[in-house]
C-alpha cells in the first residue's frame, strides 16, 4: 500500500509541474523512473518489489496487453493510405533487417551466448516506445508527416515483434534442457500465437460489433460505452490465456480488428482505457527503477555498454536508411526516422518475461542488456528531441523578403 502511495504522490507532484518540466525534457516516464531508482535502492530500500512472481509475470503481460490494445486501435487508417508504401517499408523491410542487425550484433559482441539468447535479446532491445520522447510526435515545429509515420510505426511494431520473441523465448528456454525438443517448443509456440490470433479475431469483431449496435440503437451511454471498450483487451487477454493462447498478442489482434468500430462509437470511448494504460504504464517505470539498481550496480562488462549504444543508433539507422532509399524523402528526414527509435514499456515487459523465464545467468544477461539500453535510449533520444525540433523549425522558415531598394535623392 506504501508503494501505491508513493506512486501516487509522485504522479500527482509531476502533474502540477507537467509544462515547467518539459521544457528540459522531463517526462512523466523519466520523472517516475527517477524516482523508483532513488526509493529502491540501497541495502535496506524505503520500498522493495518482489519481481520474479508469477503475479508480476502475469501484471506486465496485462500492462502489454492493454497497451497493444491502444496502439492498435490508435492507428489512423487515414496515414496507412496516405503513406501506405513508407509504413510497408518500415515494418516490412526496416522491422525484419532491424532485428537481424541486432541479432547480428550480438553474435559478434557475445560470442560465448547461444544464438536463441541472443534472438531473444534482439526483440527485447528493438521494439520502439515513443512514451520516453512523446513530445516529438506531439511538436507542431516537426513535418506532419513524420509525426504521424512514426506514431504509426510505434503503434504497429510491438505487436509485430510479440510472437516473435513468444517463440525465441520458448526455444531459449528449452535449450537449457540437456533433454532439449526444439521442435515441441517451436510448435507449443506456433500454437499459442494461432490461438492468440483466432480468440483476438472472435473478441474483437465481436465486441466491436455489439458495441456498435448498442450505441446507434441508444441501448447505452457514453460512461458505459468506455468501461466496455476498457473490458475488450481484458476478455481477450483472459480469454486466450485460458484456451492455451498468449495473452498480449490476442489483445493486440482484437484491437486491430477493433479499430474500425471506434469510429462509429463516441469520442470519448477509448479515453478510459488510454488513462488506464498510462497510469499502469507509468507504475512500471517506476519499478523499472528497481530493475535498474538490480542490474546496474552489480557491474557489467564494456560490450553490454557497446551493444545497448549500437542497439539504440546504428541499429536501427542503417536498416531504416536503406529501406527508405528510393522513397522520395530528404535525406533529413531519414534520419530523423533512423534516429527517433526510442525504447521503453515494451523492451521492460519483454525484459522482465524473460528474466522470470530463464535461468539465473541468462536472466542476468538479459536484463543487464535491457536497463542500459532503455537509459540510453532515454539519454539520447530525450536530449535529441528539442534540437531536432530547432532544426526542423530552422529548416521550415520562411525567408525575408528583400527590402526594397532606397532611391538615390542626391543631386
Amino acid at each position: 500500500m506504501l508503494a501505491v502511495t508513493v506512486i501516487a504522490g509522485i504522479l500527482f507532484v509531476w502533474s502540477l509541474l507537467a509544462l515547467r518540466l518539459s521544457r528540459w525534457s522531463i517526462t512523466a516516464p523519466i520523472a517516475m523512473m527517477t524516482a523508483g531508482i532513488a526509493l529502491t535502492a540501497g541495502s535496506n530500500p524505503p520500498l522493495h518489489f518482489e519481481l520474479e512472481t508469477t503475479v508480476f509475470e502475469h501484471a506486465v503481460e496485462v500492462i502489454l496487453a492493454l497497451l497493444l490494445f491502444v496502439d492498435a486501435i490508435e492507428v489512423p487508417g487515414r496515414i496507412l493510405g496516405r503513406e501506405r508504401g513508407l509504413v510497408l517499408r518500415l515494418l516490412g523491410g526496416g522491422l525484419p533487417l532491424t532485428l537481424g542487425a541486432a541479432f547480428l550484433t550480438g553474435l559478434l559482441l557475445f560470442p560465448g551466448q547461444s544464438g536463441w539468447l541472443l534472438a531473444v535479446l534482439a526483440t527485447v532491445v528493438v521494439p520502439l516506445d515513443l512514451a520516453p520522447t512523446a513530445s516529438v510526435v506531439r511538436d507542431q515545429r516537426i513535418p506532419a508527416r513524420l509525426r504521424e509515420v512514426l506514431n504509426v510505426e510505434g503503434g504497429l511494431n510491438d505487436g509485430i515483434v510479440s510472437p516473435v520473441f513468444l517463440l525465441c523465448i520458448a526455444v531459449a528456454v528449452e535449450s537449457h534442457d540437456v533433454h532439449a525438443d526444439y521442435g515441441e517448443a517451436m510448435l507449443t509456440a506456433v500454437e499459442a500465437a494461432g490461438w492468440a490470433l483466432v480468440t483476438g479475431l472472435a473478441v474483437g469483431w465481436t465486441t466491436g460489433w455489439l458495441l456498435r449496435k448498442s450505441w446507434a440503437r441508444g441501448w447505452t451511454q457514453t460512461s458505459a460505452m468506455r468501461l466496455g471498450v476498457l473490458a475488450v483487451p481484458l476478455v481477450a487477454y483472459t480469454f486466450s490465456s485460458a484456451v492455451g493462447g498468449n495473452g498480449f498478442v490476442a489483445s493486440f489482434i482484437a484491437g486491430v480488428v477493433f479499430g474500425p468500430a471506434v469510429r462509429e462509437l463516441p469520442e470519448t470511448a477509448v479515453e478510459l482505457t488510454d488513462d488506464v494504460v498510462t497510469l499502469m504504464s507509468l507504475a512500471l517505470w517506476f519499478i523499472f527503477g528497481q530493475i535498474v539498481n538490480n542490474a546496474f550496480w552489480p557491474g557489467f562488462q564494456a560490450t553490454v555498454i557497446l551493444y545497448a549504444l549500437l542497439a539504440v543508433t546504428l541499429v536501427r539507422m542503417i536498416p531504416v536508411l536503406l529501406v527508405l532509399t528510393g522513397a522520395g524523402m530528404s535525406r533529413s528526414d531519414k534520419l530523423f526516422l533512423g534516429w527517433m527509435g526510442p525504447r521503453g514499456v515494451t523492451s521492460i515487459v519483454f525484459g522482465s518475461l524473460a528474466v522470470i523465464e530463464l535461468p539465473d545467468a541468462s536472466a542476468d544477461f538479459v536484463s543487464r542488456v535491457m536497463v542500459i539500453t532503455v537509459m540510453l535510449s532515454i539519454v539520447l533520444h530525450g536530449l535529441s528531441a528539442e534540437p531536432i525540433a530547432r532544426f526542423y523549425a530552422r529548416r521550415t522558415a520562411k525567408p525575408r523578403p528583400p527590402a526594397a531598394p532606397v532611391a538615390d535623392t542626391r543631386a
